[in-house]
């Protein structure tokens, strides 16, 4: 049962991205039912790495409901320790120096609506650098398309 007031992830998506300071969304409509598109986002240890750009490796140390602790690497070395949600549609993670959100909802005309936002965070706070940010969601929603039409 949903009510009136539930908003779909990709708004609910927007909506956090709204509380962090720096934030960017990137979005759009990939030609592929839900159910693919959300098999690539969600599997973590295996496409997350091949369509976000600095992300090398992501291994997933727990996960618990909806709760997921997971260890990654960025093609520069650099480690992360996330602790977040990962659910149907919805995906978010955060690590002291990191934050990642992804959202993924049907299109009524066919087709699944798609958002990303995520970058590194300024030390000690719920803000992204955004200096960059949004070339790298652009890049990874790039990588989800193509990886999608393959």
């Amino acid at each position: 049962m949903t009510s009136e007031h539930e908003v779909d992830p990709v708004a609910r998506l927007r909506i956090m991205a709204a509380g962090v300071p720096g934030a960017r969304v990137v979005e759009a409509t990939l030609p592929a039912p839900l159910e693919a598109v959300w098999a690539v986002m969600s599997d973590l240890e295996g496409e997350f790495g091949r369509f976000q750009p600095d992300m090398r490796t992501v291994r997933v140390l727990r996960l618990d409901g909806d709760r997921v602790e997971a260890l990654a690497r960025s093609t520069y070395g650099l480690r992360a320790h996330f602790h977040g949600v990962l659910r149907p549609g919805w995906c978010w993670l955060q690590s002291r120096f990191l934050i990642i959100g992804m959202a993924a909802t049907p299109e009524p005309g066919g087709g699944t609506r798609v958002a990303l936002t995520g970058g590194l965070r300024v030390p000690g706070r719920a803000a992204i650098v955004p200096l960059g940010a949004e070339r790298e969601l652009r890049t990874a929603m790039a990588r989800l398309a193509v990886r999608l039409s393959a």
